[in-house]
């Protein structure tokens, strides 16, 4: 099962990623429940356990002002109707909150810049700078949120890995509209140093 969603979703991090392949890619399923492993569907499943685990140890750890002055990116249930972002270039602030190793529960990181990218019939998220960069297919769902698939490029690696190759690199999420050109992009369980990553998108002007 694992090793079919990966074949099958492998062309995700290559459409994504800039530079060029001459390898020929497997076309893309359209529903993502085919396209991910069954760790990923599973962690998407359980996102709001992850949030209910995330916020109570950021809140434990002292950190309810912070959270309290993010509104509506730490909100469970603030998605919007009108999940799609418009192709370009964004703004993209990431948040890690909880951590299964006990260490911080609470990191805002400066914004980078990211892009979605509208490639034939299908959408892409590419997080262009930043020493952690998410890449990989938004796949339609419900018209509250769209879902992510795809994996983890590090440092100064010049290409992603593929869709289902590296488990420790998968990453699945879900892209939500909370508020007037505004989204966010929730990532459960994530492999590396947090319970829930949130990437928060603003058009960038």
């Amino acid at each position: 099962m694992i090793l079919a969603g990966a074949l099958a979703a492998s062309c995700a991090a290559d459409q994504a990623e800039p530079a060029s392949s001459d390898r020929e890619c497997i076309p893309l399923p359209e529903d993502w429940r085919s396209a991910a492993t069954e760790e990923d569907r599973e962690r998407l499943s359980d996102w709001r356990d992850a949030w209910q685990e995330a916020l109570a140890q950021a809140l434990a750890g002292g950190h309810g002002a912070e959270l309290g002055g993010e509104g509506a990116l730490v909100e469970a249930g603030a998605a919007l109707p009108g999940a799609t972002p418009p192709p370009g270039d964004y703004d993209c602030r990431t948040i890690k909150i909880g951590s299964p190793q006990g260490l911080l529960a609470y990191i805002a990181y400066p914004s980078f810049r990211c892009r979605i990218r509208i490639d034939r019939d299908h959408v892409d998220f590419l997080k262009l700078t930043g020493s952690q960069r998410p890449i990989g297919r938004l796949y339609p769902d419900t018209p509250r949120r769209m879902v992510f698939l795809g994996t983890l490029q590090l440092g100064d690696e010049l290409r992603a890995y593929q869709y289902g190759i590296d488990r420790e690199r998968d990453l699945t999420g879900a892209l939500e509209r909370i508020g007037e050109r505004r989204w966010r992009l929730v990532f459960p369980y994530p492999h590396f140093e947090s319970l829930v990553d949130v990437i928060e998108l603003t058009p960038h002007n």
